[in-house]
C-alpha cells in the first residue's frame, strides 16, 4: 500500500465510526421515545419502567462521551496529518471546520480542496 492508500484507509475507518456513534445515538434516543410514547398509550404510571429509562439515558451520555473523544481523535489526527506534511485529504463529508472550534456554516469560505499526497 502507497501513503494516499493508508492515509484514506484510517479516513475511512474514522468516518465510519464517526456515523456508526451517531447511529447509536439517534437509536439509543429513539428507544428513550418509544418508551415514553408506549407508557402513555397504555397509560401506565410514569414510576413503571423509570429505571430502565434512566439506564437507557445514562447509555446516551456515554455515547455523546464517545461521540466527542472520537471527534477529538479525529482532530488529533488531522494535526498529525499536516505535521506529516501530507497536505489536506478528505474523506467523508467535505464542509468541515477548519479549527474545529468555528460552527459549521458560521464562516464563509470556499470548499475545501482536497490534496492527494502521492
Amino acid at each position: 500500500m502507497d501513503r494516499t492508500e493508508v492515509v484514506a484507509s484510517i479516513a475511512g475507518d474514522l468516518y465510519a465510526t464517526e456515523k456508526a456513534v451517531d447511529a447509536a445515538i439517534t437509536a439509543s434516543t429513539t428507544l428513550v421515545q418509544s418508551m415514553i410514547g408506549a407508557r402513555t398509550l397504555l397509560k401506565v404510571s410514569p414510576v413503571a419502567g423509570s429505571e430502565a429509562q434512566a439506564k437507557a439515558i445514562e447509555a446516551i451520555a456515554a455515547l455523546s462521551s464517545a461521540r466527542e473523544a472520537i471527534v477529538a481523535c479525529h482532530a488529533e489526527l488531522q494535526r498529525a496529518h499536516r505535521r506529516q506534511g501530507y497536505g489536506i485529504y478528505a474523506v467523508g463529508p467535505m464542509e468541515k471546520p477548519d479549527d474545529w472550534e468555528t460552527p459549521i456554516g458560521s464562516e464563509t469560505r470556499p470548499p475545501h480542496r482536497v490534496d492527494r499526497a502521492a
